[in-house]
């Protein structure tokens, strides 16, 4: 298992469940965390949740090319990772006089993505290991794989983050590797009103018989950061006890 020692690592939209999952995986192994939400009682939450984290907690909305900028330099130095979990999900009913649902999704999940990683291109730390350069990790879905009802501007910013990852690995190669993961059903804020209405539905569609965990999305996310992955870029990993393959 790889050590993190020193090294710097931002999250993105950390405050939510995954997000403080993988900051206590990374943490745990040595790792300097700074963890970025739009929510700043999230982030006191988290705070609470995690306790003391080297680097620590920094609100932004991350909705310009800027902000992005500014939330990698409230780093203190150059980041050796990215890991981007920031994103929205609405439910899309496909309302003509209402462009706002795609607008969102879109911003959110996808122009968000982007612009973190173009901030961080210029902006990353340099090991002078050539097999452990620096990480980006970027949050799809398997709605971008499956499609879902009333879930059209969704899946398709999370099938844009899929593109994304395939070029920003080649562009960025061999000083960054770029991948990605997809989570399926995982037990967090958002698809609580999903399982809450749907759950037994749900349960059956997944191979293994449960949803998936926070943590259980954190430790490939560690993984994808580690010198376990150094041969690994432009790839989207489904997490999903194989709903996808079912």
């Amino acid at each position: 298992m790889s050590d993190f020692t020193g090294k710097r690592i931002v999250i993105a939209g950390g405050a939510g469940g995954i997000g403080v999952e993988t900051a206590r995986a990374l943490i745990g192994q040595g790792a300097h965390v700074l963890v970025v939400d739009s929510d700043q009682e999230r982030l006191d939450r988290a705070q609470t949740t995690l306790g003391k984290v080297q680097l620590g907690f920094f609100r932004s909305d991350l909705d310009t090319p800027e902000a992005c900028a500014a939330a990698l330099d409230a780093a203190g130095a150059p980041a050796f990772a990215l890991i981007h979990l920031a994103g929205v999900y609405e439910k899309d009913t496909l309302n003509e006089a209402d462009h706002g649902v795609w607008d969102r999704a879109i911003a959110a999940n996808l122009t968000s993505a982007y612009d973190m990683a173009v901030a961080f291109s210029t902006r990353f730390a340099r090991t002078g290991n050539p097999r452990d350069p620096a990480r980006i990790v970027l949050t799809s879905s398997i709605a971008y794989r499956r499609g879902s009802t009333f879930s059209a501007a969704y899946a398709a910013a999370k099938g844009g983050i899929v593109g994304l990852t395939r070029s920003l690995s080649r562009t960025l190669a061999p000083d960054i590797l770029v991948n990605a993961v997809a989570p399926g059903t995982i037990e967090t804020r958002m698809s609580q009103a999903g399982l809450a209405q749907n759950g037994e539905e749900i349960r059956r569609q997944i191979p293994i018989g449960r949803i998936g965990q926070p943590a259980e999305v954190a430790t490939v996310i560690r993984f994808l950061c580690s010198t376990d992955s150094s041969y690994v870029t432009g790839q989207t990993i489904d997490i999903d006890g194989g709903m996808t393959n079912a």
